[in-house]
């Protein structure tokens, strides 16, 4: 043990489990045929709990060729659970860890006595849950990372992705230090029992490998704010703008989250950053063939600030103060979906941290939406937003 704490003294790990606000994604194939299945790329978020060395029951080594390694165990309990919102279901999908199957892993130095970067593997067993299914996987899901720390948060704001892939895939990919990607998909889940035990042999739906195959990653913000929205979009089609009435629930893990980061939570020098790390908002066009989903990007961060930008911490932001967001769209149809070719400036003032009334709208010039293979389909011109219910706090609880 002594010569692990020598290779891993820089850690200081304290023996207390590590909270964190987890952003992930996945692409689920629904049904039970796999090849012919609807495709939907889903965005969650959520509070979780990591276990790690030196707690009890969390052992650290050196093998015999000089590697060392810690153990550690997510969680994810009812009340913090990972969500977000599904088109297809029209409703909230929420991911909970098996209290049956616990998911473990390791921290383990790619180079003997060099403590980061490092490999993290996480063998992921889970439960979705949706307000009609509960379902589990029978076998592990596992999952990879290169990361630089423990915890091992990414920068604010950052992609997920080396480049910005267009599209559900599948296709390969190259995920950034410090983002988790599963590795072993597809993976179908079946109906759970009340043991949370798959059951039958015939699966609901499938994890699948594409654009974002179970990908997830750490982030510390300051403040959390879950906000149902309401509102408008425009949209050019054919020479034709039709105004799209749109709305998200925060309840149903629609609406929109954003994070806030004070001076301390990132690298940029003075000023409180913000990220709308998920969007969902949900309405009808003629124009597009039916039910619609405006929602944020997984790829492209939607990135912005609030306050003046010399704000030393969050507490020092005055209000009503101005909340602007780089917004980099997708609009979910029934045809597939489309996607914004550049990112559109959002701007408004946000009345206080408890945001009920505050507006935002489009201040950028319109911008082209794209199908996956890059021709465009229509034009976005206008967007308008107000902010209604909301939950405010450092860690996304759930609320009903």
């Amino acid at each position: 043990m002594s010569a692990f704490r020598e290779t891993y003294e820089s850690l200081n790990l304290e023996p207390k489990p590590i909270r964190a606000h987890l952003l992930a994604c996945t692409t689920v194939v629904f049904g039970d045929d796999y090849y012919a299945g609807r495709r939907e790329t889903i965005n969650l978020s959520g509070l979780v709990q990591i276990n790690t060395w030196p707690m009890p029951g969390f052992e650290a080594r050196v093998d015999d060729e000089g590697y060392a390694e810690l153990e550690q165990m997510l969680n994810s309990a009812p009340e913090t659970g990972i969500k977000g919102f599904s088109y297809e279901l029209d409703d909230r999908v929420q991911l909970l860890t098996n209290p049956l199957l616990p998911s473990t892993g390791r921290v383990r130095q790619i180079a003997p006595g060099k403590n980061f970067p490092a490999q993290m593997h996480i063998r992921r067993f889970g439960i979705l849950e949706t307000s009609t299914l509960r379902l589990t996987h029978r076998n592990a899901i596992d999952t990879y990372a290169v990361i630089d720390d423990v915890p091992p948060y990414t920068k604010p704001l950052t992609r997920p992705y080396h480049g910005i892939p267009r599209g559900d895939g599948p296709f390969d990919i190259a995920h950034a230090p410090n983002v988790l990607r599963g590795t072993t998909l597809p993976e179908a889940w079946y109906p759970a029992d009340d043991d949370n035990e798959p059951t039958g042999v015939t699966p609901t739906l499938f994890f699948a490998p594409s654009a974002a195959p179970f990908m997830s990653m750490l982030v510390d913000p300051s403040m959390i704010m879950q906000v149902s929205m309401e509102g408008s979009v425009d949209v050019e089609i054919n020479g034709k703008t039709e105004r799209i009435d749109v709305a998200g629930d925060h309840l149903k893990a629609a609406g929109a989250e954003i994070l806030l980061f004070e001076p301390g939570k990132h690298d940029d020098g003075a000023g409180v950053l913000a990220q709308m790390s998920r969007l969902a908002m949900v309405g009808h066009s003629d124009a597009l063939g039916g039910r619609v989903m405006l929602r944020a990007s997984w790829p492209r961060p939607s990135v912005g600030s609030l306050g003046e930008g010399n704000e030393d911490s969050l507490s020092r932001v005055r209000f009503a103060s101005d909340l602007h967001l780089d917004a980099e769209f997708d609009i979910v149809t029934p045809a597939g979906t489309l996607y914004a070719a550049k990112p559109v400036r959002l701007g408004g003032k946000l009345k206080d941290l408890e945001p009920a009334g505050s507006e935002l709208a489009l201040g950028s010039a319109d911008t082209p939406i794209l199908a996956a293979d890059g021709t465009a389909k229509a034009r976005l011109t206008g967007a308008r937003f107000t902010m209604r219910d909301s939950v405010v706090g450092e860690h996304a609880y759930l609320d009903g």
